[in-house]
């Protein structure tokens, strides 16, 4: 028979007996939280660029937290509950936020309400996500594709305007209006059913394997000496990928149903 006592005990052990290996996870999404809530600081200290650098390590945290967790076994609920909260700290009120502090106020009660709808549209995207996880009659090839824009590349794809301001002047991309149109259009795909390539399970073939490695090199090169027309031009490659995705996904579709 199990007592409180007895639960108590073995919830201790459970806890005593936890491997570092499988908190490492866990330790790099508090490492992207805090990311994302230091952007919201140099925001708000007028510090452009290194508020869009601090999402830019948070997406990058978020990536390897996942990665992490499936390699060293360290996945569980709460982990993927934390990584929830951080995603929607990270890529929706910082970035709507920084945007806010950084033109979007200028246009008023307008421009909060702006940014609120791509707060409240993260939000339910990321619950949408949660609950799709546990869906036990998902096809397998839905693995492949996300159900609208993920959180980290619509928080990322919001800040557009301000990655290209930095090489770009202010002039254009600082107006309300522009910013206020992208939060808008980010908002919307997130919650939207069109289909974008999930990378999770990508394989690369072994013929591929040298000249991805390459092109990973240039890539890493080219963010650290030209980074925001690198992040720019990154950003509207995704974009252009959409359609594509739109229709592998239709081709798999069809051929399930035939």
């Amino acid at each position: 028979m199990n007592t409180p006592g007895n639960n108590e005990n073995a919830a201790k052990k459970r806890f005593r007996d936890m491997s570092f290996n499988r908190m490492i996870p866990n330790i790099l999404t508090l490492l992207a939280l805090s990311a994302g809530l230091t952007a919201i600081r140099f925001a708000l200290n007028g510090k452009w660029e290194h508020a869009a650098m601090a999402i830019v390590i948070a997406a990058i945290l978020d990536a390897l937290d996942g990665r992490m967790a499936r390699l060293l076994k360290g996945a569980s609920k709460f982990g993927a509950e934390l990584d929830s909260l951080s995603d929607f700290v990270c890529f929706g009120v910082s970035p709507a936020l920084i945007l806010y502090l950084w033109t979007m106020r200028d246009a008023g009660r307008l421009g909060w309400v702006v940014v609120m709808v791509f707060v409240i549209c993260c939000g339910l995207r990321l619950a949408r996500f949660n609950v799709m996880l546990e869906d036990p009659d998902a096809l397998p090839w839905k693995s492949r594709f996300f159900t609208g824009i993920p959180a980290p590349a619509g928080g990322g794809l919001a800040l557009l305007p301000l990655a290209l301001s930095f090489q770009l002047g202010d002039g254009f991309f600082r107006d309300p209006w522009v910013a206020g149109i992208v939060l808008l259009v980010m908002a919307g795909m997130m919650v939207s059913t069109v289909p974008t390539y999930s990378f999770k399970n990508l394989k690369i073939s072994r013929a591929w394997i040298l000249p991805t490695m390459l092109i990973t090199g240039a890539v890493i090169i080219l963010l650290i000496n030209a980074p925001w027309v690198t992040l720019s031009v990154i950003g509207i490659a995704y974009i252009a990928s959409i359609p594509f995705s739109i229709r592998d996904q239709q081709a798999l579709s069809n051929a399930d149903k035939a």
